[in-house]
């Protein structure tokens, strides 16, 4: 067909797939106008928004395992999303701490005494040097950004360039920016410094004073995820979409419970599985077929090993390396969820992505799978091309991975099919 659709009337049928943070939004939004069925994959909605509850020392409480912080600076369609349906929130920690098994090196970000919890740091003239090298990133930081737009390169092109040594890119950098997006230190290495230094400028993670002050959900991301279904017209859990057909009167959904007819569907789902369930046209497959994503193993657990060896290092999330590590090795981190939600527990309760070894079985609560978007330079240079393909043949396409593959990210990009279907959010959006 390759044609662009026409505008659908009011009531009309619309299939979202994906109940992330994405398709959720935009079911919500859509059903003010539309009838529209959400369909979800896995045995819960929510996506990387995933509570579970937890029992200890004789107290349950609900606990988060993927979406955990956002702000008032940079996540500004979420707070106002959680100000209209009325979801609380708690203040939350958003401190660091890099632990290498070799060298043997532990510090955190959290104040002078963590940076030097390990006393030998301040004897080590590579330790020192890294602090310098920090601190002449973060000055220049606004003009490495203009370079990097000059001259297209990577992180990696970028830190050679401006000869930054190996302790400052392998002791702080590079584990920043894995934990932060999930992803391998190679991976890292490849992302287009352009992108890196705009989001870590917008974040105000190069500066010490103005730092935006983090928030979680009181009671868990489920909170804000049962108030959106609730306004949504159909859902659908555990049921997997097999396969979407388009024609010249609609779209033909296929899955595992039955095959409906709609007048339009919105992909809400990871680029790679909407490739693999629509019938799509090359446009969209040169666009979609440039997103690849980082699968990470994430275990919930009560194992102290899987923290920094010294206790005074602990932060909110905690970069952990052992000898021998590969760049290509998926990033190990571990959150710390005590320190980022209000819970009842002295235990310490951990999230750990592709830890070394498991949690010891009797610390182990749950096991989950995750896959978050590798933000590299074919991704960037896709993302450019998503409004051309938006709408194609009654298909539009949203998700975290059309930005920098947070939260917020996916909410706008939900925000912008819904403006393209007609519809607005009951708060003054940002849509860029």
């Amino acid at each position: 067909m390759n044609t662009l659709t026409p505008p659908l009337p009011e009531g009309a049928r619309i299939a979202v797939i994906g109940a992330g943070i994405s398709g959720l939004a935009a079911a919500w939004l859509l059903s003010k106008r539309y009838r529209v069925c959400l369909y979800e994959a896995n045995a819960y909605f929510g996506g990387h928004t995933n509570t579970v509850e937890v029992t200890l020392e004789g107290k349950t409480a609900p606990v988060d395992t993927g979406f955990l912080v956002h702000n008032d600076l940079t996540y500004p369609n979420l707070i106002q999303l959680f100000a209209h349906l009325e979801v609380a929130t708690h203040p939350s920690d958003m401190t660091f701490a890099v632990s290498l098994d070799r060298p043997d090196v532990e510090w955190a970000g959290t104040n002078l005494g963590t940076v030097f919890a390990q006393k030998r740091n301040l004897l080590r003239p590579a330790f020192w040097c890294m602090l310098v090298e920090i601190l002449r990133f973060n000055r220049h930081a606004p003009a490495y950004l203009l370079q990097a737009r000059e001259h297209g390169w990577t992180l990696g092109e970028l830190l050679a360039h401006h000869g930054y040594g190996s302790t400052m890119r392998d002791w702080y950098l590079l584990p920043m920016a894995a934990a932060i997006w999930s992803s391998s230190v190679q991976d890292i290495l490849g992302f287009p410094a352009e992108t890196f230094l705009n989001f870590c400028l917008n974040h105000r993670l190069l500066q010490v004073e103005g730092r935006p002050k983090w928030k979680t959900v009181l009671g868990g991301g489920r909170e804000y995820v049962s108030k959106l279904l609730a306004g949504i017209t159909e859902s659908r859990v555990a049921c997997p979409v097999r396969s979407v057909r388009r024609h010249v009167a609609g779209v033909t959904i296929e899955s595992v419970q039955d095959t409906r007819e709609f007048d339009g569907v919105v992909f809400a789902c990871h680029a790679p599985t909407t490739l693999a369930l629509l019938d799509a046209q090359p446009q969209e497959r040169a666009v979609l077929g440039q997103f690849r994503y980082q699968s990470n193993e994430a275990w919930l657990h009560t194992d102290p090993a899987l923290l920094p060896r010294r206790s005074s290092v602990w932060a909110a999330w905690n970069y952990l390396s052992q000898a021998g590590d590969s760049g290509e090795r998926p990033v190990a981190v571990s959150y710390l969820i005590n320190q980022l939600q209000p819970l009842p527990f002295t235990t310490p309760v951990v999230v750990t992505l592709n830890p070394h070894q498991p949690p010891a079985a009797a610390h182990q609560l749950a096991r989950f799978d995750y896959e978050h978007p590798v933000m590299d330079a074919p991704a960037i240079a896709a993302q450019k091309r998503l409004p051309s393909i938006q709408g194609l043949d009654r298909a539009w396409f949203c998700g975290a991975w059309a930005g920098y593959g947070f939260h917020e990210d996916g909410l706008k990009a939900a925000l912008r099919v819904a403006r393209h279907l007609g519809v607005t959010p009951p708060w003054e959006a940002v849509y860029d």
